[in-house]
């Protein structure tokens, strides 16, 4: 019987897995397989609560494979020492995989694929995790890109493949096969539930994107249990400028993927060499407050908490704190991304990256830093004008009066003991003033080398 793996990595699903229903197409045994690596959840990508996600969508997908006739088996090991063994072991001619783009997925695959070719199995990667092969974007002359607007115009024109069903159905595994053991998870967030959320998404709240809202699909996308090409498709269905502007982030995720792939570098330096010598401030002291969530400035600490709380912070609220530290606070921001990537369940390299160097000034699709800085105090006007976000996480302002909510610092000493809030004591006072920084920050992009 010919019999291939298919090792499951960030591509936790069944639906439009183009590695799954090619292996399923050509082989009679498919034998799904995901390998438990402590390089990479313990590395400088790990989180906790990703794992515990991760989990929970492995919990979801045994079950589905279980639905087609087989289930999903479980090792521990470095991935090219486990699949050639398996492989063995299984009697397997092929494995195939869903690609990715990071560093550590591109030196982990190549390990994977020497190996197997020297074992005589065939390594077969496929794509699947983005909308587009983002290998292929071009300018005229060849080169990739590094600026958004023209990717997305040859994004846009890029031809795109055919949606892959679901296997009907899968054979059995080896009846002498050791399943090995996956982690017992609480709940499933994996591809029911996350489709279940993308149908609640389509059927009215996507109309209002762009003013409102945000989908919360992220890290559904982040681990696969979503394909991000089917949620295009889903889209453009919808129609209307909510649609139009939703999908236009699927192309900003396409893109910062682009841009770590051929660029591998950004991972730890900026991607425009004129501000790789800025000088960041080491104040550890602000660091730990703006982690914390007690700069003093309520929309930023209020996200922040929500981070720490919940995984998750809307697109809008990243930008103001990630704004916060690397212009008010003048802090590097690789610590920004670290603590995110430690922090987010939909953290992954690329897209940690893209924006934390964005927001910084430093990265790809380049701005005068003066338009991306964000003030606290409007922004949270702005943003959340009726409060309600801030009081959420922070309760201490709960009594707050709405025109000194999100610059409680003013209030005078009448107002704090009415409100139940005194500055310094049971909210701090700011701890930077925003518009001293601001001028800093210009002055300090200004004045680095061949700006």
């Amino acid at each position: 019987m010919s019999t291939a793996i298919v090792w499951f990595r960030r591509d936790l699903r069944l639906h439009d897995h183009p590695a799954l229903a090619t292996a399923a197409r050509e082989y009679e045994c498919v034998i799904p397989l995901f390998v438990f690596d402590d390089r990479l959840l313990g590395g400088r990508a790990g989180s906790d609560n990703r794992v515990a996600f991760m989990h929970s969508c492995l919990d979801a997908l045994d079950d589905a494979l279980r639905g087609l006739g087989s289930a999903l088996v479980a090792r521990a090991g470095r991935p090219e020492e486990v699949l050639t063994a398996f492989a063995r072991e299984t009697g397997a001619q092929a494995v195939f995989w869903t690609s990715d783009v990071s560093p550590f997925a591109r030196a982990r695959d190549a390990r994977v694929t020497h190996a197997l070719r020297a074992a005589g199995i065939a390594p077969r990667p496929h794509g699947g995790a983005y909308v587009v092969d983002v290998s292929k974007p071009r300018t005229t002359n060849g080169s990739p890109y590094h600026v958004f607007t023209p990717f997305f115009r040859r994004w846009q024109a890029l031809p795109r493949r055919p949606l892959e069903a679901v296997p009907a159905a899968l054979a059995p595994l080896p009846p002498q096969l050791d399943r090995g053991t996956l982690p017992s998870a609480l709940v499933k967030l994996g591809e029911p539930n996350a489709r279940r959320a993308a149908r609640a998404w389509f059927d009215g709240p996507i109309q209002h994107y762009g003013s409102d809202g945000s989908s919360r699909l992220s890290p559904y996308l982040r681990w696969g249990c979503l394909s991000a090409r089917a949620l295009e498709l889903e889209a453009e269905q919808s129609a209307g400028t909510g649609a139009e502007a939703w999908i236009r982030q699927l192309a900003w995720r396409d893109f910062y993927a682009h841009v770590l792939l051929h660029w591998p570098q950004n991972l730890d330096h900026e991607f425009q060499e004129r501000h790789r010598d800025l000088e960041w401030s080491d104040d550890r002291e602000h660091l730990e407050a703006w982690r914390r969530g007690q700069t003093g400035y309520p929309i930023v600490d209020a996200a922040m908490r929500e981070l720490a709380a919940t995984g998750w912070m809307h697109n809008r609220a990243r930008l103001i704190v990630g704004s916060f530290l690397t212009k008010d606070l003048h802090l590097d921001w690789r610590h920004g991304e670290r603590w995110f990537s430690q922090l987010l369940l939909d953290g992954e390299p690329a897209q940690n990256n893209g924006n934390w160097q964005w927001i910084a000034s430093v990265g790809v699709d380049p701005a005068p830093a003066f338009r991306r800085i964000y003030n606290p105090t409007l922004q949270g006007r702005r943003f959340d004008p009726d409060g309600a976000y801030v009081r959420r996480y922070l309760p201490e302002l709960t009594s707050v009066p709405d025109d000194r909510l999100f610059e409680p610092w003013m209030m005078t000493t009448a107002e704090q003991r009415a409100s139940g809030c005194r500055i310094g004591a049971d909210y701090p006072a700011p701890i930077v003033d925003h518009r001293r920084e601001r001028q800093r920050a210009l002055e300090r992009y200004r004045v680095s080398p061949a700006a």
